[in-house]
């Protein structure tokens, strides 16, 4: 609780490395990924740097094809900036080998958190006034690159069993999601029916290869077991990782501009597809939110692409309602960032209704505030005008209805 407020965190981050997610296979499994990942292990590369929570980020492992991001503007471009390579370093060059990231955090989080330490994590909690840490999983998104889904599967099937024990500290208090891919529906679907009792499952992640879309036939199966289970789906877009964000070959090799066009654009694409593929329509317990996408560009896609389909008629099946009536629903919502701004943030509310936004600080990575985001966020000035009600629900209240906490 913060100034008697319930806080809900819809962006933190936990691992696990290959190696304990290894831990978590038996052991002709792990043989078997092991011997399908021995062509993308390398050396590291660039300078060794620790992640906010103490760990080592660089390290021999597991490197698939990534699109360099190393261009500083007004360099020339290179080829290894549009095609992905297994070379291509996501090391943030500022320029002439320096690189990094720069933070907000006032003081460390505790160390370990991302990997087993999640009494470290209620301790932080506490701290920061956090009630709920919805936690996003990284389980190596590049081991779709091999092609084969059951590699895939073994790693997400690895972290339900590592996040049931990471969570068990207090199942409460830590949530987070499951991992499914979209090329294997079946095993999907048989998935979340044996997590369905889990405590820890609050929504569904689903891993969608490139060359699928969002709104392809064969993932029906799916979002009816989504439906019926009553489990949201939560979207947390990449910018350096498969699958690519749209649009990867053409941002010329910059990891600002990346990260800047990554993560709305990945958000506006799914949502647009949820809308205009009928799934919101044929579903309709299913729900879906996106993290570290950012809110301001929500109100004017919508609005933009309820144009377009009037506008470019016959090339959309029916809707039920126009899109910003999904958003304002509470069917489709961001978590939002506090860079944002409470100006920003007062615009969305303006157009979109008290059910379209959920708090999120990015824990414990270095663009949180740690531990200063929730009351940061709290002390805008917006909410002398919007009132307690709308800041329960910004803070606690449309989470707890997302994630089926009530």
């Amino acid at each position: 609780m913060k100034n008697g407020f319930k806080i809900i965190d819809m962006d933190t981050h936990v691992g696990p490395r290959n190696n304990t997610l290894y831990e978590y296979m038996d052991s002709a499994t792990r043989t078997r990924v092991e011997e399908a990942l021995a062509p993308y292990v390398r050396d590291p590369i660039g300078p060794t740097q620790d992640r906010p929570d103490g760990t080592v980020t660089s390290g021999k492992g597991a490197r698939f094809p990534t699109v360099a991001l190393t261009r500083f503007p007004g360099t020339p471009l290179l080829p290894e900036h549009r095609e992905p390579g297994m070379d291509g370093s996501v090391t943030f060059i500022k320029e002439v080998g320096e690189s990094g990231l720069q933070g907000h955090h006032r003081k460390a989080v505790a160390k370990g958190v991302e990997q087993d330490n999640s009494a470290g994590r209620l301790q932080d909690m506490d701290e920061e006034g956090r009630d709920v840490d919805f936690l996003f999983g990284n389980t190596n998104q590049g081991v779709m690159t091999t092609g084969d889904p059951t590699i895939s599967e073994a790693f997400y099937k690895a972290y339900h069993r590592f996040i049931k024990d990471y969570t068990a500290v207090d199942p409460d208090r830590l949530k987070s999601h499951a991992l499914v891919p979209a090329d294997d529906v079946e095993w999907a679907v048989e998935e979340l029916k044996s997590l369905a009792g889990e405590k820890w499952l609050s929504a569904v992640r689903l891993m969608i290869p490139e060359e699928m879309a969002v709104d392809d036939p064969s993932m029906e199966p799916l979002w009816a077991t989504m439906n019926d289970l009553d489990l949201p789906l939560i979207h947390h877009s990449s910018f350096s990782t498969y699958p690519w964000f749209p649009g990867y070959r053409d941002i010329w090799g910059n990891a600002a501009v990346a990260r800047t066009a990554a993560h709305p654009w990945g958000a506006a694409r799914l949502m647009s597809y949820l809308i205009v593929g009928g799934i919101f329509d044929r579903y309709p317990n299913l729900r879906a939110a996106t993290a570290e996408c950012g809110q301001a560009w929500l109100p004017h896609w919508v609005i933009r692409l309820g144009e377009m389909i009037f506008y470019v008629s016959g090339v959309t099946p029916k809707l039920d309602y126009k899109p910003i009536e999904y958003v304002q629903m509470g069917r489709f919502r961001c978590c939002a960032e506090p860079f944002e701004g409470p100006e920003l943030t007062k615009h969305c509310f303006d157009f979109l209704g008290d059910k379209a936004l959920m708090h999120q600080s990015d824990y414990p990575h270095a663009e949180s505030h740690f531990p200063d985001t929730a009351s940061m966020v709290m002390d805008w000035p917006i909410w002398k005008d919007l009132g307690d009600d709308f800041l329960r629900k910004h803070m606690a209240g449309n989470a707890e209805d997302y994630l089926r906490l009530i």
